[in-house]
C-alpha cells in the first residue's frame, strides 16, 4: 500500500502513514525502526528523505510535489504468509489461456513488461 504525501496528500508523516517519530526512532504500534539523529532532523520535514534512508519504496511525481511512501517488503510478506497467491488467467502468445490454480504445487515463474 503507497500512502500519497505533499500538497495534495495528508498533512503529517503521522497522518499519512502512520509511522511517528519518537525518541527511540519511527514508530507504528509497538514496532519502532531505530533513526539516525542527522536524518530524524531532516525528516520532521521531509517524509522521502526518511523513505529513502530506511529503503523503503518511493515514487514521485515529475514536479517532485508529491511522492507516495510504500511500505518495505517485508511488511506486504508478513501480511500473505501463508495465503495462495490470487487466482488470474493470461493467455500466452498463441491465444491459450492459463490460471495460475491449474499449477498450484508448481513453482511458477511469471515475467511481465510494460512499455512505460
Amino acid at each position: 500500500m503507497a500512502t500519497l504525501v505533499g500538497p495534495r496528500g495528508a498533512g503529517s508523516l503521522t497522518d499519512a502513514t502512520g509511522w511517528e517519530l519518537k525518541p527511540e526512532g519511527l514508530c507504528r504500534d509497538d514496532v519502532c525502526v531505530p533513526v539516525p539523529d542527522d536524518v530524524r532532523a531532516a525528516a520532521t520535514d521531509d517524509a522521502v528523505a526518511l523513505w529513502r534512508h530506511l529503503g523503503w519504496p518511493v515514487a514521485t511525481t515529475g514536479d517532485a510535489a508529491d511522492a507516495y511512501l510504500g511500505e518495505p517488503v517485508s511488511a506486504r510478506a508478513a501480511a500473505r504468509a501463508g495465503e495462495p497467491a490470487p487466482d488470474f488467467a493470461l493467455r500466452d502468445l498463441a491465444g491459450v489461456e492459463h490460471r495460475l490454480r491449474d499449477h498450484r504445487g508448481k513453482k511458477v515463474f511469471l515475467a511481465s513488461w510494460a512499455p512505460w
